[in-house]
């Protein structure tokens, strides 16, 4: 009797611990809440119960709330790796992939509404207007560079992108350059909320240079406090 050996067992998935899932849970509440209560709002002006709770400029502050929600987003998806090195909390990275799409789907609908309301679905205005006006220009390419992004977002794209894949999401550091650009060219009297997020992010890039010179001075070091080889 020949006995066949039966399919080779799956290694277990590691169990996400309790503690992850709630405070993921948490950052689904806190990312979706603001569009929840923009939601809200505009449902109260199509339903006619009150025209004034999203101001004089409605299309106005629809735009602005969900792309300053995009630029918050940004800049706490890059802080989180600065938070991970001084705390080492390292459960922080958990939740840099889901703020980045959260950021994506805050710039996509800040998008949506500049092409539905602004430019009342009229495609053939798009390009002109990108054109035309450099903080449509700067603001288009950022959301541009976010897609890619997004795309590969996956652990799937990971692996198939290898190194290339960290090359390719160091992107968001211009994206987040050109988010700040964006708001600030928008703003035309009061410029200390744009001022304020450019300081941020100078802050979190600033680290970032701060870490990889420290890095290549211990590299340094390193190799020269090495012995000699035969």
């Amino acid at each position: 009797m020949v006995l066949k050996a039966g399919p080779a067992a799956r290694p277990a998935r590691p169990s996400t611990p309790a503690g992850v899932v709630a405070a993921k849970a948490l950052v689904h509440l806190l990312c979706l809440a603001p569009l929840a209560w923009l939601g809200w709002r505009v449902w109260q002006v199509l339903g006619g119960t009150n025209f004034d709770v999203l101001g004089a400029e409605p299309v106005v502050t629809i735009e602005h709330e969900l792309g300053i929600g995009a630029l918050r987003l940004l800049l706490i998806t890059l802080a989180i790796t600065p938070l991970r090195q001084l705390t080492g909390w390292a459960t922080a990275l958990r939740f840099r992939r889901m703020l980045g799409l959260y950021a994506f789907v805050y710039a996509s609908l800040h998008f949506g509404v500049w092409l539905a309301l602004d430019l009342v679905g009229d495609l053939s205005q798009v390009a002109t207007e990108i054109a035309r006006r450099p903080f449509i220009t700067v603001g288009f390419l950022a959301w541009l560079l976010l897609v890619p992004l997004a795309a590969t977002s996956t652990k799937g794209w990971m692996r198939r992108l290898g190194r290339r894949w960290g090359q390719l999401h160091k992107a968001i550091y211009a994206i987040a350059a050109l988010a700040v650009l964006h708001f600030w060219w928008i703003v035309k009297s009061d410029w200390r909320e744009p001022a304020l997020y450019a300081a941020i992010l100078a802050a979190l890039l600033g680290w970032r240079v701060w870490k990889a010179v420290q890095k290549k001075r211990l590299v340094s070091a390193n190799v020269r406090a090495a012995p000699p080889t035969r």
